[in-house]
């Protein structure tokens, strides 16, 4: 079960790592989304022997146990307001499974004063911590305080579980897309299997009451409720991660048009320094910026280039573009070889300061939809430049001739 459960925590930090960015920007829906998995995975780690015990040595007994249950309240009201903020905020009429949640998420908050002070009420001075206890629910199961104590816990999560598990089950049916559809269904599904995990536990504590728990019971018990609650995390992390696929892909593609396409930018930015807004720097800084967003840069590194375009036709001749064409006739990617040896050739005589009397024609134009599109063309282009042969750019120069005039 460690191993489980420590893969459960690394998932579950890995998605709120993932979506730490969230807290940097205004919108709610995207923060509290990100505070339910923090708050889960905080909660989560609680669990884990080593960090439970290295919490518990700080000299509280079973402080674990109630930092777990207050990272789990925090992350189930972030789940509630992810919940109300998500769906039918501004409706006046609201659905009914719309307005449940509402008022589930308006009585949660507001009984949360009252709650945390009660709760840690109980746990410093009613609930028995004599002994330090390794699971909190089976080793105090029938005492009075404790009962309570978890009472006030398991409501908070069974009842963010079960409202949550109640609406999506409704907006899942509705979903417009399949990926949207299986999300809902899979958040669901585990905020049901939550909703469960807490009735079972608090109803054998207070059934300890009545009838003393044997050991065999406490350990089925255990078994059955930490199951519940793993495959609750796993089936969460799943359907909090689907809608982010495709936008992992988009990053994954910006990234990867950003690394191919920088010794281009770099060449070209070098003889015209004036095009960047911002400097190109190392390839390996470049890769690890996070400033600004990688769709920006994307943009900004495919406008560079063109304008560097621009520009290189005031360095070679007119009929530079014919010979480079029919140079790279054969090559297996004609048009981009073309256009990447008429660059390599423009640029040479850029930087031997040869500057063409008569500007060359500007480069054959191309339907591109959007600068994603231009960036796929621009790294064909990159791939032919990066594997230039030198001797044949001389070649092409000598054939069409260099500019006439010199810079000075």
């Amino acid at each position: 079960m460690s191993a489980v459960l420590l893969f459960v925590c690394l998932a579950m930090t890995t998605v709120a790592v993932w979506r730490l960015p969230a807290v940097r920007y205004g919108d709610t829906l995207r923060r509290t989304l990100w505070g339910c998995a923090a708050g889960f995975a905080v909660a989560l780690w609680a669990r884990f022997p080593p960090v439970q015990h290295a919490i518990d040595g700080l000299g509280v007994t079973d402080l674990s146990g109630l930092v777990k249950d207050f990272a789990a309240m925090g992350a189930s009201l972030a789940l509630l307001n992810y919940a109300v903020t998500s769906y039918g905020v501004t409706e006046v009429a609201a659905p009914r499974y719309i307005e449940v949640c509402r008022q589930v998420a308006r009585v949660c908050r507001r009984a949360m004063v009252a709650v945390v002070p009660i709760m840690l009420f109980l746990f410093f001075v009613v609930v028995d911590r004599s002994r330090p206890s390794e699971d909190f629910t089976a080793d105090h199961a029938g005492e009075v305080g404790a009962s309570l104590f978890a009472t006030l816990y398991y409501l908070v999560l069974g009842s963010a579980g079960a409202t949550c598990g109640y609406q999506w089950g409704h907006v899942s049916r509705r979903a417009e897309s399949a990926v949207l559809r299986v999300s809902l269904t899979l958040g669901a599904c585990a905020c049901w299997l939550f909703a469960a995990y807490s009735a079972i536990r608090v109803s054998f504590m207070w059934g300890a009451m009545a009838v003393p728990a044997a050991p065999g019971t406490a350990h089925t018990v255990k078994g059955l409720s930490d199951l519940l609650n793993m495959l609750g995390a796993v089936l969460f992390i799943i359907g909090a991660s689907l809608p982010t696929t495709g936008v992992a892909a988009q990053r994954w593609r910006a990234r990867r048009t950003l690394w191919r396409l920088h010794p281009l930018r770099r060449d070209l930015a070098r003889q015209f320094p004036g095009l960047s807004i911002q400097p190109p720097a190392a390839r390996l800084r470049e890769a690890v910026r996070l400033s600004p967003p990688l769709e920006v840069r994307v943009d900004r590194v495919v406008q560079e280039i063109g304008d560097a375009c621009e520009q290189l036709r005031h360095h070679a001749v007119p009929g530079l573009w014919n010979v480079v064409e029919e140079a790279t006739a054969q090559h297996p990617d004609a048009e981009a070889a073309a256009e990447a040896y008429w660059m390599a050739a423009a640029l040479q005589s850029a930087w031997a300061g040869r500057r063409s009397g008569q500007p060359a024609p500007p480069l054959p134009t191309k339907p591109f939809a959007d600068s994603t599109a231009e960036g796929q063309w621009m790294m064909r282009v990159q791939d032919v430049y990066a594997r230039r042969d030198p001797a044949v750019v001389e070649q092409l120069l000598e054939q069409a001739g260099q500019p006439s005039a010199a810079q000075h």
